[in-house]
């Protein structure tokens, strides 16, 4: 299939979702609150827009998820110079990154489906073909599960994530939503949002979401101090084990009537609060308001080829091996949480 379409799944206790082949995009999903469907994802008005879209909606992120300074980096000896798409440096891949690459559906049932893509070596700067699948899942209890592989023919980079914007409320902005973030410890960033190198401690910060925390009151706390950048756009580093059950983050509507809990076994976790969503339409053509919703992208760390001090596994992916990452997304009505 070679244009921008919609592919429908639907699980045994009534949640859908939608995504297209345009960016590998998850375009809508329709969580039942009270009897009433809910849509809980940011989106555009048509899977073509997905291809175009400025603000990563819903989009497999790849081939580096989050952002490389100076767009390069070195791996084995070898300088590789990279697209830069956020002045001088490299952001979600770059350009033409897998946000904006049409996918092959390898397969589509009622619960399932395989999106599948090549990207050539020497795609935006990096080195070697990455085959790349993208497996997105619906099963009861009320849950998504978007699985990344891929592998290589040549030493590279590979981080994928998912850029999924929430509103739990259905509407309105995420002020009131609570989050919590399983991270005690997050990146400072520069004012063009590149990690200082300093993993620093969340106690006592507009950044310490270790309990359930409001989002609109963190936002107030980070504003007054000055900092730039003005909200939050910044990394956690998750303390849970992989292994175990604990969510690398959680998040509760305004209405306290649905919560999110979301699982990785990454090492970060991206929490953006979208202070620049007005620059992206919506499904009826007109700008987001800025926190219109918000994105949890559970990845490797930004800009970590730059910072082999630091002890988190890097993204460093070699013939033979296969990169996976699962992502979990279990959505809990009132009844249920």
């Amino acid at each position: 299939m070679n244009t921008p379409s919609l592919f429908r799944l639907q699980s045994q206790d009534g949640l859908h979702i939608a995504i297209t082949n345009a960016g590998a995009g998850w375009t809508s999903c329709l969580v039942p609150v009270n009897g009433t469907p809910r849509e809980v994802l940011l989106g555009y008005e048509k899977p073509a827009d997905y291809l175009t879209q400025p603000g990563y909606l819903g989009a497999i992120v790849g081939r580096y998820a989050n952002r490389i300074a100076g767009a390069s980096f070195d791996l084995d000896g070898q300088h590789f110079q990279l697209a830069a798409n956020e002045g001088p440096h490299q952001l979600h891949g770059g350009a033409g990154g897998f946000h904006r690459q049409l996918w092959t559906v390898a397969s589509h049932t009622a619960d399932q489906l395989e999106l599948t893509l090549t990207s050539p070596d020497g795609d935006q700067g990096f080195p070697g073909e990455l085959s790349v699948r993208a497996t997105y899942r619906v099963r009861p209890p009320l849950t998504v599960t978007v699985t990344l592989e891929a592998t290589t023919t040549a030493p590279t980079l590979c981080s994928l994530s998912s850029h999924a914007y929430f509103n739990l409320d259905g509407g309105g902005n995420i002020a009131n939503h609570r989050l919590q973030i399983a991270g005690s410890r997050y990146l400072p960033v520069r004012p063009d949002l590149i990690p200082t190198g300093e993993q620093a401690p969340v106690a006592g910060t507009p950044f310490d979401f270790l309990a359930p925390r409001r989002i609109g009151e963190a936002l107030d706390t980070l504003h007054a101090t000055g900092a730039r950048p003005a909200g939050h756009d910044h990394c956690w580093l998750l303390d849970a084990a992989p292994a175990t059950d604990r969510p690398a983050a959680t998040l509760q509507s305004g209405d306290r009537q649905l919560t999110l809990a979301l699982h990785s076994g990454a090492p970060g976790l991206q929490f953006y609060a979208g202070e620049f969503l007005p620059r992206t339409p919506n499904r009826h053509g007109r700008p987001y308001a800025a926190h219109a919703g918000l994105a949890l992208e559970p990845q490797a760390l930004p800009d970590s080829p730059h910072h082999p001090e630091w002890p988190q596994a890097n993204a460093v992916l070699r013939p033979g091996q296969t990169y996976r990452h699962t992502l979990t997304y279990r959505f809990l009505p009132a009844r249920a949480a």
